[in-house]
């Protein structure tokens, strides 16, 4: 019994998170998601061995990371249409969709990890991601 609650008490809360696409301009290709607790790896998520990935069919809205253990998160989004796993950029401006979590303002470049992130630290956690395109 003491062994047990032992365990019990280290244990790590998790959560999950569903993360919702709209404002989607087509159903063609794939959508990219990345979610990180890694500021210095956002929007990217290149170099960090603990972000979570998903790849899915641009027809699906909804993504869901099941898991997930409390903290600060940002997802990044892209609409890879044409379906060659990267943000295709003409002049470094992409000419494919993209979205944040948050939906913060964009300016010049991709936001901040501070201006994406939310918290999750309950069961259930939601996101809403709009879809932006530029051409």
């Amino acid at each position: 019994m003491a062994l047990a609650s032992g365990l019990l008490l280290g244990a790590v809360p998790i959560a999950t998170l569903d993360v919702d696409v709209d404002n989607m301009r087509s159903a063609k290709g794939m959508i990219r998601v990345c979610l990180t607790a890694d500021p210095d790896n956002f929007p990217a998520c290149i170099d960090d061995a603990d972000a979570v990935t998903r790849s899915v069919a641009a027809n699906v809205r909804s993504i869901r990371f099941a898991g997930l253990p409390h903290g600060r998160y940002a997802v990044a989004v892209i609409h890879d249409e044409n379906g060659n796993a990267k943000l295709d950029t003409f002049a470094g401006i992409p000419r494919e969709g993209f979205g944040f979590s948050r939906n913060p303002v964009i300016r010049f470049g991709p936001p901040r990890f501070q201006a994406a992130e939310f918290p999750v630290d309950t069961d259930a956690n939601r996101q809403q991601v709009r879809m932006r395109y530029i051409f």
